[in-house]
């Protein structure tokens, strides 16, 4: 059954402590880390989500905002691959602060906003926001389900196995990863929805179909439409319980005549409306507590108007998942103005 305004209404009246102050105020935490793949450019990502206007639209929202600035990350000099897998330690202890980061923001009472990097930051994102939150579910919009292990990964690049280490289901698949003892795993399967997937490894297709993971490839999209995925989602993951909704949305979900400054482009991806569609009915619960925005590559692109491009999108995604309408961010009137007396003698 598909999750109807009235619920809507019901989830936000009947908030948690959890949840309660998710639309107060906004923290934003840069993230520029690259690691978890092996092209380089993406550490600037956050620099150029903010030079596209992030904070001075985010003003317009009529609630605090607070950018933190960003996180310093360190690359360790000893760091040996673990098995194909490249800079483990290096990876580990990033996730590790962000984990920290974003728990510490969630904790404080502000809705985070983590601005990467690599999508490997999500392990910490999540994590930390698990940790004020332990009964969040997780919608990962991306054309990759980012949920290889290391035994499964073609690549080895830690962006793409974050999701396994966040599941339950997958703790007995997990090798001892270097770097990474302190997570265990805190996500069940049927806390989780992709949609947008249209690249996925043989190992990856395996987890989905044998965890009976939900999920929608561009395929279902076009069958289906956005409106009736959203709906099956947000009633997937809520239907038994209102709960805090962390989104995680790789700029890659677009097609990449709209984003194409990533590092990893897939062609047939969202169009603009389909993506501003899926952050329109999240924030519309009432439940966003925490997002990521990830994969914005200013060195990838072909130029200036590109890297522009996907940073405005990325700007927008973020905007509309906190409230931006396509009808305009308007500040709130109690009633319509009428023409008070001065002003109709400086019309004469």
């Amino acid at each position: 059954m598909a999750l109807r305004e009235p619920l809507c209404r019901f989830l936000r009246a009947t908030l948690s402590s959890c949840q309660h102050s998710r639309a107060h105020s906004v923290a934003v935490l840069g993230a520029p880390f690259s690691k978890g793949q092996k092209r380089r450019g993406v550490e600037y990502g956050p620099k150029a989500i903010r030079d596209a206007g992030l904070v001075e639209r985010l003003a317009n929202l009529e609630f605090p905002v607070h950018d933190f600035g960003d996180l310093s990350f360190q690359h360790l000099e000893k760091d040996d691959h673990f098995m194909h897998v490249p800079f483990p330690r290096t990876v580990g202890w990033a996730t590790q602060q962000v984990s920290g980061a974003v728990s510490r923001a969630v904790g404080a009472g502000h809705t985070s906003v983590m601005l990467g990097g690599d999508h490997s930051l999500a392990i910490g994102s999540v994590e930390g926001h698990a940790q004020q939150c332990p009964d969040l579910c997780l919608i990962w919009v991306d054309a990759h389900a980012d949920i290889n292990t290391p035994l499964t990964s073609p690549s080895g690049n830690l962006h793409g196995q974050s999701v396994a280490f966040m599941l339950k289901e997958l703790q007995d698949k997990m090798p001892d990863v270097p770097g990474f003892s302190w997570i265990k795993p805190f996500l069940s399967a049927r806390d989780l929805v992709y949609v947008g997937l249209r690249d996925v490894d043989p190992g990856e297709h395996i987890i989905l179909k044998n965890l009976g993971i939900q999920y929608f490839s561009m395929r279902d999209i076009d069958r289906l439409g956005i409106q009736r995925v959203m709906e099956v989602t947000l009633d997937h993951l809520l239907a038994r319980k209102q709960r805090p909704i962390h989104l995680s949305f790789d700029i890659d979900a677009f097609d990449p005549a709209l984003a194409p400054a990533t590092g990893t482009p897939v062609n047939g991806g969202l169009t603009y409306r389909e993506g501003i569609y899926i952050t329109e009915e999240i924030h519309n619960t009432g439940l966003l507590s925490a997002m990521d925005l990830v994969e914005v590559n200013p060195v990838l692109g072909g130029g200036p108007e590109a890297v522009e491009a996907t940073a405005s999108l990325a700007v927008d995604v973020i905007a509309s998942a906190l409230g931006q309408t396509r009808e305009g961010a308007h500040v709130a009137l109690q009633e319509i103005p009428a023409p008070k007396e001065d002003t109709e003698q400086l019309r004469l």
